[in-house]
């Protein structure tokens, strides 16, 4: 995955320059499961944009974590007051606390299949009872080249990641769809 870090990093500008709104709808609607106040970590924040700013809008305190110091330094300077990490998803310790949400939109299908069962597995771990994970991926299972990076990208399906969510403790809510045609799975932590 260390090649993955260093190619988001060289093309961080274009990245930056690429990133649309496309999804903040689907962001904006998922936050209104959350109160205000509630504590959630972008897990591939990038520079903030769109995600970050929209859970930001709805008063949400958001903790950001992206391996790309480029990208990360511009989520500091957008969004002084949340706390912010360096470092790969995989090693991640997630500040160390609980959560009331995560979101991982545009990352999921870039880490490999092992990768993102342990990535379900820890969110599972991180999140406060009740609390919600939100990700993107596409609905169907595939394999395709990532267009900015050209790292292979793995979606597991809608089938498996509802059976890895349910071995996490979390039940898959709803699949919503952006105006990109863009899917994102929303799964609540299950109480115990």
């Amino acid at each position: 995955m260390e090649s993955s870090h260093r190619s988001w990093e060289a093309i961080a500008q274009e990245f930056i320059a690429a990133r649309s709104d496309i999804g903040s709808d689907v962001v904006r609607q998922w936050a209104k499961g959350l109160r205000p106040g509630s504590e959630v970590v972008d897990i591939g924040c990038g520079s903030g944009a769109p995600v970050s700013q929209t859970l930001v809008e709805a008063g949400i305190m958001v903790f950001g974590i992206d391996a790309s110091p480029t990208l990360l330094s511009m989520f500091r300077r957008r969004f002084p007051e949340s706390p912010a990490t360096c470092e790969m998803v995989q090693s991640s310790n997630f500040f160390g606390q609980k959560f009331d949400g995560t979101v991982a939109v545009g990352l999921m299908f870039l880490l490999s299949e092992e990768d993102q069962l342990k990535l379900i597995e820890k969110v599972g771990q991180a999140l406060r009872p009740s609390g919600r994970f939100l990700f993107s991926a596409p609905r169907a299972r595939c394999e395709w080249s990532d267009l900015q990076t050209g790292q292979p990208s793995l979606s597991l399906g809608a089938v498996d990641y509802q059976r890895q969510l349910a071995c996490a403790g979390m039940l898959l809510e709803h699949i919503y769809v952006d105006g990109g045609g863009n899917h994102y799975f929303d799964s609540m932590l299950l109480p115990t």
